[in-house]
């Protein structure tokens, strides 16, 4: 499915999220009548859902719409100061997350806070109508109609659980702002209650939604996709045993871990960079040529002297580099480590001969040839949930909610650990070694592989928040990663965690509008 918006409904998309007050008011006011008028058909409807996989938070891990500064996800990461950006003098955002000085330079942080709060909430007001609206819109499928509303669900929740993530307890209206004559400010509620409407939006769409892979099911939204979030979700409140049932749901799907078929360019890690549909993708952000391009994806491979060896793009930055520190997460026989899997350090242009070659990592990762080479244009879909995390959550919740390390859950991790494997251990080998670690020890060697796992795609930091631990990799030793209290803790760059520093500031601009909210602790109010 490639979804369009150029056909959504204008009341829609201008439609403003609780942060675009001024702007709404200086439209003319509309009644619930006009309103609703936009869910008339089974075509407007569709028109309105299909705005949500383009707008609010499935856009903060997908969009890379700046050549400086990379997906908005990429910045929480920047706080552990494993990661940078090589333009982080003009992108201050980056700069403060690393140095953990964010609370002293809040107005210049609330310039991409306002993005995340407004583009969220539109998502939401959006959300909000299909779930008011559509119930009553005729059709003669009932099963579109309900497909629809899961749809609405699970765009509310997901761009719910992007927002409590970030700003701790937000406000949480549950149907459209339509009527001028209500009162529009609304205060913060408790996360508790956030994560409540979450849970409800996530389990009545997996009840829902069709039981298809996603790319079976023209990358719309499925039950599995939705049992994904939700398994996300329980995890990062510590609900262990619902994590599970809800990640064993995914990993009893036809969705599956990509395997080697060698260890160069042919391995699992290449086949995710290169191939669109694979059923280890759980979820993506479609792009394609002409619709929606990637943008500046394919730039963030390099850094700037790559400008001497391309000639389809006219800046290359490195706008989320790891450090030679967080490189060390990896052992030496990690396939993950090698050059052009996740990382490199030289590219040779075939077409013209002319070589990149940098003493720090770019990250391979991100690199679609095509499109550096020929066309100018990224196509590749940008996964967003992959099997392999799946596996993870499987494995770290089975033993933190029994206590106890079993079969089944070594055999997960023991998958994710023989496909990185470059010496030929097999899954059954790493079972039987995993099994015999304590509980303890095997949920930190189930940390250890999400870092190396899934640096990539933005999930440092929520495992930071969600464990309250922080990873310190050695600088001397491959592989050796140990855990320590987050607050207090050092970072990568040295600056030390403060309580201040795990929750992001609400905008000034939004504190100006909204005499309701109240900012964060230690940041600045106006």
């Amino acid at each position: 499915m490639k979804i369009k918006h150029k056909a959504i409904a204008l009341m829609l998309t201008g439609m403003m999220g609780l942060g675009s007050c001024t702007k709404f008011l200086e439209e003319e006011p509309r009644s619930n009548e006009k309103f609703e008028a936009f869910f008339q058909t089974r075509e407007q409807a569709e028109s309105n859902v299909n705005a949500l996989y383009r707008r609010g938070a499935p856009s903060r891990y997908g969009v890379a719409p700046s050549a400086y500064l990379g997906p908005t996800a990429s910045i929480p990461s920047m706080l552990t100061g494993y990661f940078t950006n090589s333009y982080e003098g003009q992108e201050l955002v980056c700069l403060y997350s690393k140095q953990l000085t964010r609370q002293q330079n809040t107005r210049v942080v609330s310039n991409t806070m306002n993005t995340i709060w407004d583009q969220s909430y539109q998502a939401i007001n959006i959300a909000n109508a299909g779930i008011m609206y559509i119930p009553n819109i005729a059709m003669p499928d009932e099963g579109v109609k309900n497909r629809l509303i899961a749809e609405s669900k699970f765009f509310r929740a997901f761009n719910y659980f992007y927002l409590v993530k970030t700003f701790g307890d937000i406000p949480l209206p549950t149907e459209p702002y339509v009527d001028l004559t209500k009162d529009f400010f609304l205060e913060r509620q408790p996360k508790a209650a956030v994560y409540a409407l979450i849970e409800k939006d996530l389990k009545e769409a997996v009840e829902a939604l069709p039981a298809n892979t996603f790319s079976a099911n023209g990358k719309r939204i499925t039950k599995y996709v939705a049992a994904m979030a939700l398994a996300n979700v329980y995890l990062q409140q510590g609900k262990f045993a619902d994590a599970a049932q809800y990640s064993k749901i995914v990993l009893q799907s036809g969705h599956s871990l990509t395997q080697n078929d060698d260890l160069a360019a042919n391995s699992a890690y290449n086949k995710l960079r290169t191939t669109d549909n694979l059923e280890e993708s759980i979820y993506a952000y479609e792009f394609d040529a002409t619709i929606s391009n990637g943008g500046w994806w394919p730039t963030y491979g390099f850094n700037g002297s790559a400008t001497a060896v391309f000639d389809k793009y006219s800046i290359f930055e490195r706008v989320y580099g790891p450090t030679d520190n967080f490189l060390n997460v990896y052992a030496a026989d990690d396939l993950r480590i090698k050059p052009n899997q996740f990382f490199h350090w030289e590219y040779k242009n075939p077409n013209t001969g002319k070589v990149w070659k940098s003493e720090q990592a770019g990250i391979w990762y991100y690199v679609e040839e095509n499109a550096l080479l020929n066309t100018g244009r990224a196509t590749k879909d940008w996964n967003i949930y992959r099997y392999s995390e799946a596996l993870l959550i499987a494995a770290e919740s089975l033993v933190k909610a029994g206590n106890a390390v079993t079969a089944e859950a070594a055999g997960y991790l023991a998958q994710i650990k023989a496909r990185a494997n470059t010496k030929g251990k097999t899954v059954a080998q790493f079972t039987t070694e995993l099994q015999a670690l304590s509980a303890t020890a095997f949920v930190e060697e189930v940390w250890r592989e999400r870092l190396r796992e899934l640096p990539l795609e933005f999930k440092m930091w929520d495992d930071c928040l969600r464990t309250g631990k922080f990873p310190v990799i050695s600088t001397t030793q491959k592989g050796s990663v140990t855990f320590v209290n987050l607050v207090g803790a050092k970072n990568g760059f040295g600056a030390t965690f403060k309580e201040s520093d795990l929750l992001w500031p609400i905008s000034m601009d939004e504190l100006q509008r909204n005499p309701k909210l109240e900012q964060n602790p230690e940041y600045q109010k106006n």
